[in-house]
């Protein structure tokens, strides 16, 4: 299947999907106010047949909001799981490991699709249902990396992470409420997918 703009592949991206369920080598960095992170690169092995599964099965969903005076395209695809689409089978299993490793049910699923350089999100912090000071969002992006961008809220300096082929990052603690989060656009880009493990009170916009 032909990929909306250039795909560049990693050592990682092909063979049955898998993972390490203990989560060996994840890094947790410390933010301030009580907000912190998880990242664990190429996490997700085989992740090339799930990103295909993904854009080829679910049933993609448009958005459009108002902005000043003008309704504009929101530059990103959305979807449920599996309101919009069968998924795939690993993420199930994704979803348990990662409610075992951090004590709360994170079976509520949602994707992004960035489908080339023009497609990005702007700096914001995810809205939860029950504004929690703890809250977890884990996301594994599939495909090509894209660079992730993380400041404090109102601004400041940012800190970089370039997400994509399986890598996994968990924003907890007050992250969703004293930081930010942004993916900004690139010149070129191949297709990213953004898979979001939250629970149900959990908002993500990613």
């Amino acid at each position: 299947m032909l990929h909306p703009g250039p795909q560049q592949r990693s050592f990682f991206d092909s063979g049955a999907p898998d993972f390490d369920a203990r989560l060996g080598g994840v890094c947790r960095i410390t933010l301030d106010k009580g907000a912190w992170l998880d990242h664990l690169p190429a996490w997700l092995k085989g992740h090339d047949s799930v990103l295909e599964a993904l854009w080829s099965t679910t049933r993609w969903q448009a958005q459009r909001r108002r902005m000043y005076d003008r309704v504009v395209d929101v530059p990103r695809l959305f979807a449920t799981l599996p309101e919009d689409g069968p998924g795939h089978p690993i993420l199930d299993r994704l979803a348990d490991t990662l409610s075992d490793r951090y004590g709360r049910p994170l079976h509520d699923i949602s994707l992004a699709a960035y489908r080339d350089g023009r497609d990005s999100v702007a700096f914001h912090g995810d809205r939860l249902g029950l504004q929690r000071a703890d809250a977890i969002v884990a996301i594994v992006s599939l495909g090509a990396p894209r660079r992730f961008l993380l400041r404090p809220a109102g601004g400041g300096s940012s800190r970089a992470f370039e997400l994509g082929w399986g890598d996994l990052l968990v924003m907890g603690g007050t992250c969703q409420l004293t930081w930010e989060h942004a993916v900004p656009k690139v010149a070129r880009a191949g297709l990213r997918i953004s898979v979001q493990f939250r629970s149900a009170t959990e908002e993500v916009s990613e």
